[in-house]
């Protein structure tokens, strides 16, 4: 197995640990925003995603990808460019999953976890966003 730093797997690995990053980013600078600071719910919610995808840029291009060629400028539009198609996709498969499989329904889980289907297209969607980002940002953005 080729582990080097461009090898698909560990750049795979890299960029989980960026997402949980950006996760936990975009949760506290939403957080700080309307709870400490009393700003608009919407508006804190647009502070922290922007702010998510600002780290998530920076992280993958200098860490992730290692990407030193390409013009910084330009991998930002195409990285925000993914990003809006990636998250087209991953509410595609949301709602299509929602409307025609899921819908209200509430499903129990081992460990007596009740989970809606909502919550579960939400989950499927979120995979589908990762790995069309992942993939998208290896091949277009930072190739």
């Amino acid at each position: 197995m080729n582990l080097n730093a461009k090898s698909p797997i560990v750049q795979l690995m890299k960029y989980a640990v960026v997402g949980v990053m950006n996760t936990m980013l975009t949760l506290c600078i939403i957080f700080l925003c309307k709870s400490v600071f009393g700003v608009n719910e919407y508006v804190s919610n647009a502070l922290g995603y922007v702010a998510g995808l600002i780290n998530s840029f920076l992280w993958n291009r200098r860490w992730v990808f290692r990407s030193t060629d390409g013009g910084m400028n330009r991998q930002a539009v195409k990285f925000f460019l993914g990003f809006c198609i990636c998250y087209a996709v991953q509410f595609a498969v949301v709602w299509l999953m929602n409307q025609s499989w899921f819908g209200e329904t509430l499903y129990t889980l081992p460990g007596g976890w009740v989970i809606s289907g909502y919550g579960i297209a939400t989950l499927v969607g979120n995979v589908c966003y990762t790995l069309c980002n992942f993939v998208y940002n290896r091949l277009v953005t930072f190739k």
